[in-house]
């Protein structure tokens, strides 16, 4: 897990929060933005998600858990969360975390924590 202290906006017009550059997230690993909200983003399957980072069971960071093609585990107590819907997968969590939309312009990634996407 890489925890990034300060994020930056893209534009006043795009609530985009730069997570970091493409080079700085290996496949099968994650990192932290601190914030009112923490949000993680993962980087799994050739592909990058970002979920609320705390567990919906219980205070842990779902950055610092293990990722498994689109799921992260959490460290605590292994609740599952897929990390393209923010559903968990198997208890103790039973309730989802949320995503957030993730671009990629100019080999930099970004998420966009104003479209937060609530699971059903």
């Amino acid at each position: 897990m890489r925890n990034i202290n300060k994020p930056s906006v893209l534009s006043p017009e795009a609530p985009m929060i730069r997570a970091c550059a493409v080079s700085e997230l290996p496949e099968g690993e994650a990192l932290r933005l601190p914030g009112p909200v923490p949000v993680s983003v993962f980087h799994s399957e050739g592909a990058y998600y970002a979920l609320d980072d705390t567990c919906s069971h219980q205070d842990a960071s779902l950055a610092d858990g293990w990722i498994e093609g689109c799921y992260v585990e959490c460290p605590l107590h292994a609740a599952r969360f897929d990390l393209r819907t923010g559903a968990p997968d198997c208890l103790p969590a039973k309730n989802p975390v949320r995503t957030y939309p993730v671009v990629i312009a100019d080999d930099v990634i970004y998420v966009d924590t104003e479209a937060r996407r609530e699971v059903a």
